[in-house]
């Protein structure tokens, strides 16, 4: 499985909020059986972000002292990890 599709289907069925982007990494390289690298994990979430797949992961929660990371799939996100890939690929 892609990084994309792994990380789109991995925030669909599992909630991943953490204080930061390493402890988000380490909880989704948990779920996943650690299958995609730290790089490639940032890399696939930068692309994810652009493409309107997921919502900016970085927020300040109202009352919040501190940011927190939070992964959150879009509904353009949700459609895309509700796809089953195609087969001939």
């Amino acid at each position: 499985m892609d990084a994309t599709r792994l990380l789109l289907s991995t925030a669909l069925t599992h909630r991943i909020d953490e204080p930061n982007i390493e402890a988000g990494f380490q909880r989704f390289a948990a779920l996943t059986g650690g299958s995609v690298e730290y790089g490639a994990f940032c890399d696939t979430l930068a692309a994810c972000v652009r493409d309107g797949l997921i919502r900016e992961p970085i927020r300040l929660p109202e009352g919040a002292l501190q940011c927190h990371w939070h992964l959150q799939l879009t509904p353009v996100g949700v459609q895309a990890a509700c796809k089953q890939p195609d087969p001939n690929v």
